[in-house]
């Protein structure tokens, strides 16, 4: 079974996202902000996590760093999920190692295709 992180500072988000997963087919842990996304990427290894950019302690792209610098979670999968619509914020991103950019507001397609491509097409059959 694979495991997705959630990071983002909005529970509602956190609990449309999870709604949107929620398929049986996964364990999905969530995060309210960069601390507590890097301790629960270090102790879990999840195979996604979908990281928004703007959250307290630090931001997405600070987070994406640490996580690339780490040896032990320096392979999983990061999708940002975020409002900063923006070439610039979308190169900036994708310089840090994110593997994908989502950007709000998200059809809940957006999010299973982006679960697809990362994760392959049999994480999301039943």
């Amino acid at each position: 079974m694979n495991t997705i992180l959630i990071a983002d500072d909005e529970p509602a988000l956190r609990t449309l996202v999870r709604v949107t997963l929620d398929t049986g087919r996964f364990t999905i842990l969530e995060a309210s902000d960069g601390v507590e996304t890097l301790e629960l990427a270090r102790q879990h290894k999840p195979d996604l996590i979908f990281l928004d950019w703007a959250m307290p302690g630090f931001s997405g792209l600070e987070v994406c760093r640490k996580l690339r610098a780490d040896p032990a979670t320096r392979d999983v999968t990061v999708v940002m999920l975020t409002a900063r619509a923006q070439d610039f914020d979308r190169n900036a991103a994708l310089e840090v190692g994110v593997d994908a950019y989502v950007t709000k507001p998200f059809s809940p397609l957006r999010l299973l295709d982006a679960v697809r491509d990362k994760l392959g097409p049999a994480s999301l059959v039943s």
